[in-house]
């Protein structure tokens, strides 16, 4: 029987053993891939740390760059955006498979599928091992929204497109038009500096950027940032920026409480404030709704994402792929090999991603 080898998650604390897995042939809906890439995600490493709980033992790995290695006799041949795919085909695929018709399919929440397969946090299970990126290959299951990418984008742009890209144009959508506007971006790692280059490319007048680490506070000038400032002075900068209004918008990237209640009082009347870092437990966060109430505020919660915010992904970075150095937020390359005995890859130079390509 054909094999392929994987980098398995036992848990928190424990080395990664890379082994051989047998090599499924697709069927029904599935299809097999090659693996090309996959970037490590923050949530990667949180699982990887125990700052998240999932189940063992897996395969992690969701920002997935493949080729199509061969198709189910029922596998679909045509992408999302309604493009042929053929075997070959450089694709990557939203990191939830859903079924389509469950309460909340039904209800625009695809991400929320009652029946979902998250590549990256599955379970191994007999037939139903590569559901994760750190292998060399991965079986996509029915309901995968694939794409193919456009061939003119590097590895190091496509890879995070289908998790912080991705969810970052739902955070887009969810803040409203933002030709003119002014949007404060709470956190410059992978996610904020893609919002504020998003924001910008959209025709923000200014898009503020708040981070307490110096380094990736500097990184965000070359995505867009028209100002930036540590927690203790961006309260001053938002004013001085919104001759005392508030700002339109704020996104919050960090997931901090520290940084939510920042934010919230940096808005305008009628601002819109959009969590999306807010993905693990924390301490509550003070909050006078009598203010949202006065003030007419929104606040929206934003976590993964629709199909279709993948596919505006992939067309914002091919649009603006010259125009912002995306690719320099991969800081390195290994093999996978390399990860078996290891507890803790980390990215290298202070970079967002560390990538991972079969060797």
């Amino acid at each position: 029987m054909a094999t392929t080898r994987a980098a398995i998650f036992l848990g928190a604390g424990r080395p990664i053993e890379v082994r051989e897995i047998p090599l499924p042939r697709p069927r029904g809906e599935e299809i097999l891939v090659d693996v090309v890439a996959c970037t490590l995600c923050g949530s990667d490493l949180h699982s990887i740390r125990g700052h998240r709980s999932v189940p063992v033992p897996t395969v992690l790995g969701h920002e997935i760059l493949g080729r199509i290695l061969e198709f189910g006799p029922e596998a679909p041949r045509i992408d999302a955006s309604g493009q042929p795919m053929t075997a070959g085909d450089r694709i990557t695929w939203a990191v939830v498979a859903r079924c389509g018709d469950c309460f909340y399919c039904r209800r625009g929440l695809p991400q929320k599928c009652e029946h979902q397969t998250k590549y990256g946090h599955e379970p191994m299970k007999p037939g139903q091992e590569l559901t994760g990126g750190l292998a060399g290959h991965c079986l996509l299951a029915p309901g995968t929204a694939a794409f193919v990418v456009p061939e003119g984008l590097p590895d190091a742009v496509a890879c995070p497109s289908n998790c912080a890209t991705a969810t970052v144009a739902a955070a887009i959508e969810a803040a409203g038009p933002l030709s003119g506007a002014r949007v404060l971006v709470l956190g410059s790692g992978m996610l904020g500096l893609t919002a504020a280059a998003w924001a910008r490319s959209l025709g923000a007048e200014a898009v503020l950027c708040c981070d307490k680490d110096a380094d990736r506070l500097a990184r965000s000038s070359a995505f867009g940032a028209t100002h930036q400032a540590g927690p203790e002075a961006i309260a001053d900068l938002a004013n001085e920026c919104s001759e005392g209004r508030g700002l339109d918008v704020v996104i919050e990237l960090t997931g901090a409480p520290e940084a939510v209640e920042l934010g919230l009082p940096r808005l305008r009347m009628g601002g819109t404030l959009v969590l999306v870092g807010s993905v693990s437990p924390t301490r509550p966060v003070a909050m006078l709704p009598e203010q949202v109430v006065r003030r007419c505020l929104t606040i929206r919660g934003v976590h993964n994402y629709r199909p279709d915010h993948l596919g505006a992904a992939l067309r914002f970075l091919e649009s603006s792929a010259a125009a912002f150095p995306f690719g320099k937020l991969v800081g390195q390359w290994r093999p996978l090999s390399s990860l078996d005995g290891e507890s803790d890859p980390a990215p290298a130079g202070g970079a967002p991603r560390l990538g991972i390509r079969p060797d």
